[in-house]
């Protein structure tokens, strides 16, 4: 009798001892999965947050674009402009050219230059079409590159707001405004050339024309 009562005993503490084990074994899982869990949801909310997710999935918003306004409180008030050769030229180019019309104005001549360069009569860049006939004193298309005198930047307000000027004209975001003309001339002046070209335009202190042939502009 006693040798059963030892064998029940055993076999009871031994299922309970079994049981024990089995739920810190079942509850040692259920923490580790909850570990995983939560180490997961982390990870996910570090990778929205990286790329600029939310978990709301907001839809990108697009910045509008602000239009080109004529005037040098809005051209003083744009970020730094900077670019490589083509813009290098151009910004030149309005310095000497037109520095002193106004914001317009200058818009208008870099858009006669950008015309050139998009016709198969003149070269291809800006830095050419600027460029063409210098060497031939005064058979040069742009007077300063060929009068003789040295290119020295003087005013540099002047040349950080052409910069800014330039910048906007070969982004393609100034408005057309000279109805595709290919050549200029201060209202100083009458080149023959005037009267057989037709004009498009007056602004500022220049005026404008477009040859009597077709030009990708117009």
């Amino acid at each position: 009798m006693r040798l059963f009562y030892k064998v029940a005993l055993s076999l009871l503490l031994g299922l309970n001892l079994g049981s024990f084990v089995a739920g810190m074994g079942l509850a040692a899982n259920e923490d580790r999965y909850a570990a995983k869990t939560e180490k997961l949801a982390m990870a996910t909310v570090q990778r929205m947050q990286e790329t600029d997710l939310t978990v709301s999935a907001r839809a990108p918003v697009t910045p509008a674009v602000r239009p080109v306004e004529f005037s040098k409180n809005w051209i003083d008030a744009q970020p730094d402009a900077d670019g490589g050769n083509e813009w290098e030229c151009l910004t030149e180019a309005l310095y000497f050219e037109a520095r002193g019309e106004t914001v317009k104005g200058q818009f208008a001549v870099a858009e006669v230059i950008l015309n050139r360069v998009k016709s198969e009569r003149f070269p291809g860049s800006t830095c050419g079409v600027i460029s063409q006939g210098t060497g031939k004193k005064y058979q040069c298309q742009f007077t300063y590159t060929c009068d003789g005198q040295k290119e020295t930047i003087n005013e540099p307000r002047a040349y950080e707001r052409v910069s800014k000027v330039a910048r906007l004209a070969l982004d393609g975001v100034a408005p057309k405004i000279t109805k595709g003309a290919t050549h200029y001339h201060t209202k100083a002046v009458k080149p023959r050339w005037s009267r057989v070209y037709t004009k498009t335009a007056s602004i500022g202190t220049h005026i404008f024309y477009r040859h009597t042939w077709r030009t990708a502009s117009n």
